[in-house]
């Protein structure tokens, strides 16, 4: 078995078209191609955290995996990232373990920030005035990094709940060529931008249907649990078009799930993200729709990334 280091996975994430293979991971699920079983999953109060597990393979394929990826949201006071974590690689044949990628977390970062640039791609308007970023952990600076492939835009919003995380945030994206203004007044971001990345761990809603005026898109990722919860379901409800990453997944844990438990929204109109990109729905049509993606993290996202770093090693 190949055990890989942080330090090579990092190094060879640059010879991989990361945008093609996620891409291919949600056409395959949508497609009926892909086994995925339920998210494995262990909450913790003291310290707050969160551990998920999630696995599965694409039929006919040579491999299984098996990721673990936790976020304990103190172990900043432990001089530690939030996200750690590992992905196991077997033999779909024989079963037979073929790669353990000690990634701490990082493709599971990854994958998740391509997806939203996936979202966008499919789903934002045209021409992106400004990005509004939600948040100012890991994702709200990888968002912004993977949204580079799709779009030229490089004015952001960036919302933070205090002014020293807002500061640590800017000063990490100094080497960016993005004009970074920050705020803590969520209506700066719904006001002046039509592409919103909600990317926080918050069991509240953070943004309400009167902040929502404009026709933008909206992809919350940071809900991927039945407590969290980014939007208030009635923004939901003023949807043109709601997007899953998963339905099976989102009618238990993230946006779509609440606004189902409020009776807001149905199963029946939501479209898989994998059903855009095999063209079976559509996406945006016009630039006057507002649409809302929820992000919840797919177990083919880890197999794609896992088996692409794990071939080209």
């Amino acid at each position: 078995m190949r055990i890989v280091t942080l330090d090579e996975i990092k190094a060879v994430l640059p010879k991989i078209d990361l945008m093609e293979e996620i891409e291919a991971g949600f056409s395959a699920y949508s497609n009926g191609e892909v086994v995925v079983p339920p998210v494995g999953e262990l909450n913790f109060e003291n310290p707050p955290g969160d551990v998920h597990i999630k696995y599965g393979y694409i039929r006919d394929d040579d491999v299984y995996v098996i990721k673990i990826a936790s976020g304990f949201y103190q172990n900043k006071l432990l001089g530690l990232s939030n996200g750690q974590g590992m992905m196991l690689v077997f033999d779909q044949k024989s079963g037979k373990p073929l790669g353990l990628l000690q990634d701490e977390g990082y493709l599971t970062d990854v994958r998740t920030a391509v997806a939203g640039a996936i979202c966008a791609k499919y789903l934002a308007p045209k021409n992106i005035e400004a990005i509004g970023i939600i948040g100012t952990g890991v994702q709200a600076r990888m968002q912004l990094e993977y949204l580079k492939n799709v779009t030229d835009c490089r004015s952001a919003i960036v919302w933070g709940r205090s002014e020293s995380a807002l500061d640590q945030y800017k000063t990490s994206m100094d080497d960016t060529d993005f004009i970074i203004e920050t705020t803590m007044a969520l209506e700066q971001v719904t006001d002046n931008c039509n592409l919103i990345v909600t990317c926080t761990a918050s069991e509240k809603p953070l943004i309400r249907k009167d902040q929502i005026t404009g026709k933008i898109h909206i992809t919350a990722m940071g809900s991927d649990t039945p407590n969290k919860q980014e939007l208030d379901s009635n923004v939901l409800s003023k949807a043109d078009l709601i997007i899953a990453d998963s339905r099976s997944q989102c009618e238990v844990r993230g946006e779509i799930h609440h606004a189902i438990k409020n009776k807001i929204v149905s199963m029946d109109s939501i479209v898989e993200l994998g059903e855009i990109i095999n063209g079976d729905r559509q996406g945006r049509t016009t630039g006057s729709e507002l649409t809302v993606a929820d992000l919840t993290g797919v177990a083919v996202q880890d197999i794609q990334i896992s088996k692409a770093v794990l071939s080209n090693i």
